[in-house]
């Protein structure tokens, strides 16, 4: 048996280092990110190399409906987000259209409607996991934060600025970052706006491996698959799981609506919808009291 099993293991390592072959979509039209798929992993790439992948109100609202796109195709069990080209993950916000409440949009109207793509993404019932090159920094950094898991090549620098430019995140910027390497550590990050490499995140727990740039892809592909093989339900569970005690009600209500699905696929959910169907008095008597 455990030949078997070192055996079987041995194939999903051949398997997993296989190159993917992307495909993108033709209804998948975007102007600041990048939409692909393949082996039921979603690749959502920030698209704006020019300006280290900084985000603007459009990009934002182009990374919520692809995030949506992936949340609501069954056939997608991770989602990967990246930034294009390897100099940076995503800077952060665009300052040059940072106007006097947020940022600028085509039509003039200013927005922070990255915190909805936060909460989307923390909500988010599948895994996602940024793939950081380069420069991971100030909003940029929070997005790879709120992520579930972070594999970075050996050029990812990783740091905040807001402090530096008049800004700050003090939701999940602050309260992840403090859970995610502790409170001192957190507070140094924000109060020193001091950049550190891909090293020193691992050290501290900002992310989970490190690896060389030419195998960044490899590795996180790698990782997205041996997801995939495992059961979509318990990693749901689990992340809402992971949220509860940081996200408050909201929290407790992402982890029991789950229950509640799951409850309804039972035959003791199903007595109670039949019964209402049928116009009769529902019969729970076969189901046992567990102690």
């Amino acid at each position: 048996m455990a030949s078997e099993i070192m055996q079987a293991t041995t194939n999903y390592a051949e398997i997993d280092s296989r190159p993917i072959d992307w495909e993108a979509p033709a209804d998948a039209c975007y102007q600041d990110i990048l939409y692909h798929q393949a082996e039921h992993i979603a690749k959502i790439t920030i698209n704006r190399p020019e300006v280290r992948n900084a985000f603007r109100p459009q990009t934002v609202r182009e990374l919520i409906d692809a995030f949506h796109r992936a949340h609501m195709d069954s056939t997608i069990g991770v989602i990967i987000l990246t930034g294009a080209g390897d100099l940076a993950f995503c800077s952060g916000g665009d300052q040059r259209i940072r106007g006097h409440e947020g940022y600028k949009d085509e039509v003039g109207i200013e927005h922070l409607n990255v915190l909805e793509l936060q909460r989307q993404i923390r909500t988010l019932p599948k895994p996602v996991v940024a793939m950081v090159a380069g420069y991971a920094i100030g909003g940029g950094h929070v997005l790879h934060l709120i992520c579930d898991l972070t594999i970075a090549a050996e050029n990812a620098r990783f740091g905040q600025t807001g402090p530096r430019v008049g800004s700050f995140d003090a939701g999940f910027g602050a309260g992840i970052m403090a859970r995610t390497v502790g409170l001192k550590k957190a507070k140094e990050i924000w109060f020193l706006c001091r950049q550190y490499d891909a090293q020193e995140a691992l050290d501290m727990g900002l992310v989970n491996t490190v690896v060389p740039l030419a195998e960044l892809e490899t590795e996180t592909v790698a990782w997205c698959r041996q997801m995939n093989r495992l059961s979509p339900t318990a990693l749901r569970v689990l992340k809402s799981a992971f949220n509860a005690d940081t996200d408050g009600l909201a929290g407790i209500q992402e982890l029991a609506g789950n229950a509640t699905a799951l409850f309804y696929t039972t035959e003791e959910g199903q007595e109670g919808r039949n019964a209402f169907l049928e116009k009769r008095a529902p019969d729970f008597s076969r189901f046992p009291r567990r102690p």
